[in-house]
This record gives C-alpha cells, structure tokens and sequence, in this order.
C-alpha cells in the first residue's frame, strides 16, 4: 500500500523531501498543505491523507479534545520553532505590546498560529495570572494561508499573524511586511501523526516509513551534511539565501529515531496549552495512551 503523507512544503521538510526522492512514490506519496497543521488535521479528518507530519502543539490539542482521525506515531523535529509576529508594513504597530485587544490573524482554528497567540498572550502577561481560557479571549480573523495572512496584516482587518520566521522572511526582505517580534515554542516543534485504521496506515508500512526517514534525518542532520549538502539543497528547493539557511541549520535538531516521542514533551505540551485556555484538563486528568498509538511509536522520557 501506498501511503499518503500530508506535510507542509517548509525547508523543516528538506530529510522528508530528500526521503520522496529516493522513494519515487513506491511505498509512499506526498501531499502538501500550505494551510499548516489545521489544514492537515483537517485532511486526516476527511481521509484524504493518512499520516501527517505537523506541529506539535495542534495535534497534541486535537486529541485532548477527542479527535480520533490521528494518534500520535513519531517525533519529527526535536528543536523549538520560532514563530515569527508579522505586521502590515505600513501598520501602526510596532511591538508585540501593541497588539494587545487587537485581531490576529490565523490560518484557522485549532492551527498553531492560533495556539501560538494564545501563548504570546500569556508569556507577554496581557491577563491576569489566575486568567483562564486565553485564547477564548482573544479576537481573531480566520485567513487560511500565509498569502492570506499578508494581505491581511496589509489591508488592515488583522494587526498581526504569527508564522515560522524563516518562511515568512522572504516577504520580509521584499518589503511586503514587517517583524516586530518573535515567540519560540515552550516544546519541541514537530510530530508525525498516523490515522489509526490499519487500513490507512497498515503498521508495518508505517513501521517502514519511520524506519528509513530515520536513516534520511540522521543524515541530513549530520555535521558532513549541514556543512555544504544541505545548503545547496534548501536553496535549490526553497530559494533561501545562504545566510539564512545556515543560520536556520544552526538552530534545528532532528531525533535520531523517529519512531520515539517523549512522554515530558506530551505532558509538558498540555500544561502549557491547558494555561493559555487552548485545552481544558478532564477531571480525571489526561491519559497518555490516548495521545500515543504504541503499537507503532515507543514512548522515552
């Protein structure tokens, strides 16, 4: 069976995108959404992919509110990410402070532009410590993918929208928005999340997949690789200039098994999650089963 794997064309995707090369579609298909995580979620939701590799912080809040179009198989970046705060270039704001009461524009809703305002809000104290449900108390506009987003923030109807900062940079360096801040993930950035039917997403072609994206991380994340083969490869795919590229591989890390994930990274993600008002906690507390198929991933601590 042939798997389909939904991804967003971001230079994170370089290890998977070198993996699709070598693979040419024999056990294995890929499926961008430029739409993020929602949109990825959303994708699974309606079997038009079978596993996703995502952020972290959406999927581990999708299943805490009862999804069961995904459990969690694997780990893909170890490193945090840098959410970049984007503003219209001609925009009266110029801090993260003045975005307080404002719109924020987001892709869509449960999306990590969406998680990461509410956690911009709670590390930048715009409530009260004892404040519950954050992001409920935030104003968004929904506006579905980074060129959305742009116009946004350039038309007026949003103030800011917060997306990975190498990705957005290239509007950046043409003029077409401005920075005025940043917010790294309290957690390590992205995971793999697999529909649970074995018709979906059969074990042992999964077990498969996660074995040999290994092997392309392990490579692409090796000091011979970072010093020259990746660069040319992140500016022949992406158009990245150099600097930005090497500054870019000076802060990510990849897992030496995919096929892990950390039990700490799971808890710690829904503590912080269950501060900022985007998770509420069951009476009975959260169950790590439920977030983790074991039959395929091995929970670490």
């Amino acid at each position: 069976m042939v798997l389909r794997i939904g991804y967003v064309r971001e230079h994170f995707a370089s290890p998977l995108l070198q993996f699709a090369e070598k693979d040419d579609g024999q056990t294995f298909i890929l499926i961008e959404h430029p739409g993020g995580t929602g949109s990825l979620i959303s994708a699974l939701e309606k079997n038009e992919v079978d596993v996703a590799i995502a952020l972290t912080d959406p999927l581990i809040a999708g299943i805490s509110r009862g999804s069961e179009a995904y459990k969690l198989v694997g780990s893909y970046v170890t490193t945090p990410l840098n959410w970049a705060v984007i503003t219209g270039i001609n925009s009266k704001y110029r801090s993260i402070a003045d975005l307080r009461g404002s719109t924020i524009g987001i892709s869509r809703p449960g999306s990590g532009s969406q998680t990461m305002a509410a956690v911009m809000a709670l590390q930048h104290g715009w409530f009260s410590d004892d404040a519950t449900d954050i992001a409920g108390k935030l104003e968004f506009r929904v506006n579905h993918d980074i060129h959305g987003l742009i116009g946004s923030v350039n038309a007026g109807s949003t103030s800011a929208f917060m997306w990975e900062w190498f990705t957005t940079k290239p509007w950046i360096d043409r003029g077409e928005a401005r920075f005025i801040g940043s917010v790294p993930t309290p957690w390590p950035s992205w995971l793999i999340a697999a529909h649970p039917s074995p018709t979906r997403a059969p074990p042992d072609a999964l077990c498969d997949f996660l074995t040999t994206l290994s092997n392309c991380v392990r490579e692409f994340d090796s000091e011979e690789k970072r010093v020259f083969a990746n660069i040319e490869f992140i500016r022949d795919k992406f158009m990245y200039p150099e600097d930005d590229i090497k500054a870019w591989l000076e802060t990510v890390g990849y897992p030496s098994d995919c096929a892990t994930i950390s039990t700490k990274v799971i808890t710690d993600t829904l503590n912080m999650l269950e501060k900022a008002g985007v998770v509420n906690r069951p009476a009975s507390g959260f169950d790590i089963n439920t977030f983790v198929n074991v039959d395929i991933a091995r929970l670490v601590d």
